[in-house]
């Protein structure tokens, strides 16, 4: 992957690029040849050959004979060429699946105009080009489905390498690699001493797969390294639009916006900061206690860190110009992460939690941002029935999944859904606790007075024509009946 590169990169690039023997699977040259549906063929095909080859980028340079690799110069000129009344980069990017990162990079060498054109490799599923998917074939570009064992060889790429090992940057040395990161923080996150040298540093960065070395001994920095302790993630061209984003509306609706920002910081680094700012914004209410009022936080803060964490470790980095975002509304919280969940959302709190990124995953275990076991959503749920808020949402749509805290409610205005999701939240709640809901049990959740435990046998009976929860034990009478949710049946 490529991070912003300088005109003077660029030209040392193309003329080591220019030494290469021939053209390769992850290597074209052009003269003037700038047909748009071409381009975009060969991007699908030279991102798939990259992935395929294990190569940080593939190439396409323009201006450049293909057999002699003299320089000719271009009349390409990518950053003014259209497709229709829209521009090519934007035209190439909707029609590619899934959204790759490339770019065209417009230098001079010899007074001659040359174009370079980066491409990332694909991740975790071939890409393809106006619904086709290409590859190269040594020097020439075929329809991947023509070559049924380079497509099943991709494939078993995709399952061996894990998003969090490619690379994010390469080709740094000992220097940059400490300027990229906020390496101080990994030791200070692990309770680790600070190394007295770099060599030391280093060594301890590359041990948990943050770093590793590149063929020419010089120094790679894993999507790993990146996510987690970027010291801006702006200078990662591909993880940039993956910065966390906190949005504040006035009110129940998107239509006026208070505030916006978007964390630059890799996550491990930035993720106390970013709670902070969240509960300093998030909406209070007053409480009479005795003699005096007190302002108490809307939400839990533990449910707070619990969502935004999920959302970081679940989603899914394959989809590209989007990230974790968090939403404030006067009434609701919301937390929306790229990539749907691998587990049904009912059964969030009894299934094992399943991420993609598991190496992610495991390291935010180990500096205690998320969960050793289980996926927290126990926790979100203990909280809301301990403060007797209304129960979350957990919700998949449209390739992302959606997390929602509701502001406290008294009963009598919550609605059935309100209180059929609560009932079977709580009696998913007490199962995997080795408990069963019971009346008894539903009224303290509620917070509803003893005298009125008819109020909670007709929340029971809702849930229970939904088919949201069962009865345990039908022969005890129905004041000391238990219940399990539906999937414990």
């Amino acid at each position: 992957m490529s991070i912003d590169r300088s005109n003077e990169y660029i030209i040392s690039l193309i003329k080591e690029l220019l030494k290469q023997p021939n053209e390769t699977e992850w290597l074209e040259f052009k003269h003037n040849n700038c047909d748009k549906e071409m381009i975009g063929e060969y991007i699908s095909a030279l991102s798939n050959s990259a992935a395929l080859n294990g190569k940080i980028n593939a190439y396409i340079i323009w201006g450049v004979d293909d057999n002699t690799h003299k320089i000719l110069g271009t009349t390409f000129k990518p950053s003014t060429t259209t497709k229709g009344n829209e521009a090519l980069e934007n035209w190439l990017l909707r029609l590619l699946k899934p959204k790759i990162d490339f770019r065209f990079y417009e230098v001079i060498i010899e007074e001659k105009n040359l174009v370079l054109l980066e491409i990332a490799p694909t991740v975790v599923t071939p890409v393809s080009f106006q619904g086709v998917e290409y590859i190269r074939l040594n020097s020439h570009k075929k329809k991947l489905k023509e070559l049924p064992e380079k497509e099943r060889e991709l494939w078993r790429v995709f399952d061996r390498v894990p998003f969090e090992k490619q690379v994010a940057v390469d080709n740094l040395d000992d220097s940059e690699v400490l300027g990229y990161l906020e390496y101080t923080a990994y030791f200070e996150l692990l309770n680790l001493p600070l190394p007295e040298n770099r060599d030391a540093i280093l060594e301890s960065l590359e041990s948990d797969d943050l770093i590793n070395k590149s063929q020419n001994n010089k120094w790679n920095i894993t999507n790993l390294g990146a996510i987690l302790f970027a010291k801006n993630l702006n200078k990662f061209n591909h993880l940039k639009r993956k910065a966390i984003r906190v949005i504040q509306y006035k009110d129940n609706s998107k239509l006026e916006t208070i505030k916006e920002i978007e964390g630059k910081k890799g996550y491990a680094v930035g993720f106390e900061n970013i709670i902070a700012y969240i509960n300093n914004i998030l909406p209070s209410n007053e409480v009479i206690k005795q003699a005096f009022r007190e302002s108490i936080q809307m939400y839990p803060e533990l449910s707070i860190r619990e969502m935004v964490a999920n959302a970081i470790i679940h989603q899914d980095f394959s989809q590209n110009g989007n990230s974790v975002m968090v939403e404030i509304y006067a009434n609701r919280f919301e937390v929306t992460n790229p990539g749907e969940p691998l587990v049904d959302t009912d059964r969030f709190l009894d299934t094992p939690p399943k991420s993609r990124n598991e190496i992610l995953a495991s390291f935010m275990r180990r500096i205690n941002i998320c969960e050793e076991r289980g996926s927290g959503i126990d926790k979100i749920v203990a909280q809301t029935e301990f403060y007797q808020l209304p129960a979350p949402i957990f919700r998949a749509t449209n390739g992302y999944t959606i997390s929602i805290l509701f502001a406290h409610k008294e009963l009598k205005e919550m609605n059935r859904m309100d209180r059929v999701r609560a009932c079977y939240l709580h009696a998913s709640l007490k199962y995997i606790q080795n408990d069963f809901m019971t009346n008894t049990s539903l009224r303290e959740r509620f917070g509803i007075e003893a005298k009125n435990t008819a109020m909670v046998s007709r929340i029971i009976k809702e849930a229970l024509i939904e088919k949201l929860i069962y009865i345990y034990d039908e022969k005890v009478g129905v004041k000391a009946r238990s219940y399990i949710p539906w999937w414990a049946k």
